[in-house]
Order: structure tokens, then C-alpha cells, then sequence
């Protein structure tokens, strides 16, 4: 399971609009000083949208969240948007190629595997199904020692 934690925005019946939480991935590496990847980080991360999720649990708006998502479904999500457009952009490159039918076609026929490879994708795309948790280091509602 792949882990993060987020901080509730607002809320309504069944659902709730997050934020991720900002000491995330780069932002808490101790060689962000030296690293390029994490100026990209905090300039990509700036003025993102809360995402909205289904929810059931009992949350108010600053509470804290833990949401996991499978390994299995990261990776079918990026096999579908990367690697099935690439592979029928490839193909269709290959076979016009191999057809002798010009740069031309060759290009055009790139596009269209890119275009298909897209289509597919957006076909078969389903929203990411995440567990969504309390951390065990907050309390819950109603805890006494709030």
C-alpha cells in the first residue's frame, strides 16, 4: 500500500475535499538543499485544487487523514496513460514504416496510435479506489483527551 496523509478542507454528505499534507515525499528528504527534483516539487505543489473524495467517516474541516491506495492500481494506471499510448504510437510508426508508405504516413500514423492509445485509456480509466483512515496518532471524536 502506498501512504499519505491529508488535511480535510471541507466537507459534505459523503464526501470530502482534501488537501495533501506539505512535508510530503521531497519536502521532508534531508538532501532537499541539493536536489533539483524537490525545487520541482514545491513549484508543481503551489496553488493545487483540494481533490474531492467519497468519505464515510466523521470528519470536520483541519482534521487530519490517512489515504492508501494499492500498488496495483498505480500501476495500472500508468501502464494505461504511459505505456499504451507509447507502444501504439510505436506500432503504428513500425507498421506504416515496414509498409514503405513515407515519413509522412509514418508520422501520421504515430499520432493516430497516440490518439488510440489515449482513447483506450480514458475507456478503461477508473477512478483510484483509496482507504481512507484516521492517523493512529490523532484522536478520534469523542476521545476524552481532546
Amino acid at each position: 500500500m502506498i501512504e499519505t496523509r491529508a488535511r480535510v478542507v471541507s466537507i459534505a454528505p459523503g464526501k470530502v475535499w482534501i488537501e495533501a499534507s506539505s512535508q510530503q515525499g521531497c519536502a521532508s528528504c534531508q538532501s532537499q538543499a541539493r536536489c533539483g527534483v524537490s525545487g520541482l516539487g514545491k513549484f508543481l505543489g503551489r496553488n493545487k485544487p483540494p481533490v474531492a473524495l467519497a468519505c464515510d467517516l466523521a470528519v470536520q474541516p483541519g482534521d487530519s487523514l490517512v489515504l492508501n491506495l494499492a500498488e496495483a492500481d498505480l500501476l495500472r494506471a500508468g501502464l494505461l496513460a504511459y505505456l499504451l499510448p507509447a507502444l501504439l504510437s510505436v506500432a503504428g510508426t513500425l507498421a506504416v514504416t515496414l509498409a514503405g508508405l513515407g515519413d509522412a504516413a509514418a508520422a501520421a500514423a504515430m499520432a493516430a496510435g497516440f490518439a488510440a492509445g489515449l482513447g483506450i485509456a480514458c475507456v478503461f480509466a477508473r477512478a483510484p479506489r483509496f482507504h481512507i483512515s484516521r492517523p493512529t496518532d490523532s484522536p478520534t471524536p469523542g476521545d476524552p483527551h481532546d
